[in-house]
């Protein structure tokens, strides 16, 4: 039976009552904020998180020698994270996030997971916001798994590059859709990073991550997704990339058009963070002030 993209809370409750946390099923709080929120995910985790849950890092599991926040880890390093929150290839791997929105980074970890090959991962609907509206419980206990084999091999074609965005503007050859909130893909609200001014990628399409959740926080039924899709002039039937700031709410289009039957959704992983800083001044679409050599 193929596993569900989305679960349920009352599915992962009846889980963990069942006592199925362990080798064969991993829950991870995937939790990451922007700096400005000033929230701790990590200090939030040891006070509560569902029981038998690990940490993901999206900061750790990451390229380090890259100047680019969280970029893609390389092969042998995603094997050795994952490894060590007790996950081998035939874990079900469920993540979540403790965000307000319902989800925020964990569509990022549920896209690293397939990029590096493992298909057996889902996305717990509605986050944390909806397990404790639900009335599901929480810890702040936590045992480390013992150390597991995991073999990582990634799908390069879902990955692009600044110069793959750049062919792109001429090729035309896939489809660019950014997450972002709308005010900084027009270019009139500020970035949260320094340094950087909002605007956007040419030819992209805005599709901001908050469209595809409902007030509740939980993924918009399918049909409404590929309405969304349709009314943004993204075509499903032809290639995708996603881009955002820095890599992390992009992957909230690829689960989108993912539930959509798009499966194979490439992701600009420098995102704007690298586009405004390489990009030529005409390059950066914007209301605003734009580029300025």
């Amino acid at each position: 039976m193929a596993l569900q993209t989305l679960i349920a809370a009352r599915w992962l409750a009846e889980a963990l009552k069942s006592n199925r946390i362990g080798p064969s099923l991993r829950v991870l709080d995937t939790s990451w904020y922007l700096p400005k929120l000033k929230r701790d995910a990590k200090k939030e985790f040891r006070q509560r998180h569902i029981a038998g849950a690990g940490f993901f890092d999206i900061d750790q599991c990451c390229d380090k020698t890259s100047p680019l926040d969280h970029m893609l880890p390389t092969e042998d390093e995603f094997a050795d994270y994952v490894g060590r929150l007790g996950i081998g290839n035939q874990t079900h791997v469920v993540v979540y996030d403790a965000s307000d929105f319902g989800s925020f980074s964990a569509p990022r970890v549920w896209w690293m997971f397939r990029v590096f090959g493992h298909q057996a991962v889902s996305l717990l609907d509605g986050g944390l916001k909806n397990w404790l509206r639900e009335g599901h419980p929480v810890t702040g206990e936590y045992s480390k798994p013992e150390q597991t084999e995991f073999r990582a091999k990634l799908n390069r074609s879902w990955v692009k590059s600044y110069e793959d965005m750049l062919d792109n503007l001429e090729s035309k050859r896939f489809q660019v859709v950014d997450a972002r909130p709308q005010g900084r893909f027009r270019g009139v609200e500020p970035e949260p990073r320094d340094n950087t001014e909002p605007g956007h990628i040419p030819c992209s399409i805005s599709l901001p991550f908050t469209s595809f959740l409902s007030e509740a926080g939980m993924e918009k039924p399918t049909q409404e997704l590929r309405s969304l899709f349709k009314g943004a002039g993204v075509d499903l039937g032809k290639p995708l990339c996603v881009t955002c700031g820095s890599g992390v709410t992009a992957c909230h289009v690829a689960l989108a058009a993912h539930l959509c039957g798009h499966p194979g959704v490439a992701v600009y992983d420098g995102a704007w963070s690298e586009w405004y800083t390489r990009a030529l001044p005409e390059h950066v679409i914007s209301e605003g002030r734009g580029k300025h050599v």
